[in-house]
């Protein structure tokens, strides 16, 4: 049962939208609020304080909450094995959505889902059970780009990307959507809106899993509590999907929560490998056999230096260490033949080793990645940018290479 409640003015709740849901003796008290807004951050300190709540539950995963709480869990990360692990755009599009979030905190002079941070700081504060009830954003991004095919992903990335260089400042519309909307949302920028796809991950699937964990959440109440209230403290864009989710929903919360964080695996068999590997080696087979050992030596030469040579200028071009041109250049031949030998993990590897960053640069990097100058200065950022530009260069290589071995073996 969905109840829409008319708060007195004394109400923490007057003037702010809300819904309130009954269910299986649990009183769901769904807070919307603006992640940019010292009214919301008001409100729910408030709603907090008033003692009337048995557990407080906030719009955050684990990661995002340790982003707000602890700022300098970012120079504790271990940049080699998220490299090791192939999370380098993940990582990367962790910090063009930090990067977005630091300039509307610098707009409007307050940091994007303070409320979200005061919730779970002031119920922890006053020993109230705290639940984290969004799904981990690293799976969301997953999700989001299986499901938009290969130029989706591109126009995504970019716009990512382009939001760390960009220091434009948003005008009226824009705050009123932040006000009324999901900051990842509005983190990707018009491409949401246009893209079911994109919208229906970001916002929909979010509404159903963060009600499926809200009801988990309720069955850890105590039995002698009835009823037991939840203050939920969610985006005001999430209210109308979440209490429509939480009044209808009977499927288990575990299956639920179990198919919203699924992602599709990489079939067993790379065919793409498979089938790459068979025309560079055939091509060169086919050039030792049809034209002796000097057109198969050519095709070998042309290959190694066209791939070789654009990986490792890929790696140049981001101020890479001369050992980790020299890897991309090595690797970049036999990227296509092996996936485990990438060319931009191997040189960046090889980056990260030698130029180790320090505290220093992963503690400014949110700053560093927002101006152009700071990627080649950052180690951190400069060992990204050398994982994607390196690797640029030898997918660049692998289709010159090919077409020329091509035009080599038909002419």
């Amino acid at each position: 049962m969905t109840i829409e409640s008319v708060p007195s003015a004394s109400d923490p709740l007057a003037g702010q939208p809300h819904r309130i849901v009954e269910r299986d003796g649990v009183r769901y008290t769904l807070l919307g609020t603006a992640h940019v807004s010292r009214a919301s951050v008001d409100a729910v300190r408030a709603a907090i304080a008033g003692g009337r709540y048995d557990a407080v539950a906030v719009e955050l995963d684990p990661q995002r909450m340790q982003a707000l709480t602890q700022p300098d869990a970012m120079a504790k990360m271990d940049l080699i094995k998220v490299l090791r692990e192939d999370k380098a755009a993940l990582f990367a599009a962790h910090l063009g959505l930090a990067a977005y979030q630091r300039r509307l905190a610098e707009q409007l002079g307050i940091e994007p889902g303070a409320e979200l941070k005061v919730a779970a700081t002031d119920a922890q504060a006053r020993g109230l059970p705290m639940h984290l009830i969004d799904r981990d954003v690293g799976l969301t991004f997953k999700r989001a780009s299986q499901r938009l095919g290969w130029w989706g992903r591109a126009k995504l990335g970019g716009g990512l990307l382009a939001g760390m260089f960009v220091d434009e400042k948003l005008g009226e519309e824009d705050i009123e959507k932040l006000k009324e909307g999901d900051i990842l949302e509005a983190a990707f920028g018009e491409f949401a809106s246009d893209t079911p796809a994109l919208y229906d991950t970001v916002i929909s699937e979010r509404d159903r899993y963060m009600a499926a964990r809200l009801r988990e959440s309720a069955a850890q109440r105590p039995d002698a509590i009835t009823p037991y209230e939840i203050l939920a403290v969610v985006g005001a864009g999430h209210l109308q999907g979440l209490a429509g989710h939480l009044q209808t929903e009977q499927a288990e919360p575990a299956a639920i929560r179990a198919g919203l964080e699924s992602v599709r695996q990489k079939s067993s068999i790379p065919w793409f490998t498979l089938i790459l590997a068979a025309f560079v080696l055939g091509g060169f087979a086919w050039g030792f056999w049809r034209g002796g050992f000097d057109v198969g030596a050519e095709l070998m030469l042309q290959w190694v230096l066209v791939t070789g040579g654009l990986g490792a200028l890929g790696c140049a071009i981001a101020g890479g260490h001369p050992l980790s041109i020299a890897a991309a250049f090595l690797a970049s031949p036999l990227t296509p033949l092996h996936p485990a030998l990438a060319s931009g993990t191997v040189s960046a590897l090889v980056e990260a080793t030698l130029r180790k960053p320090t505290y220093a640069d992963f503690m400014a990097l949110r700053d560093d990645v927002q101006t152009l100058k700071g990627w080649w200065r950052n180690r951190v950022a400069r060992v990204l940018l050398n994982f994607f530009l390196t690797s640029l260069g030898t997918a660049i290589g692998v289709w010159t290479g090919g077409l020329r071995m091509l035009g080599k073996l038909i002419g």
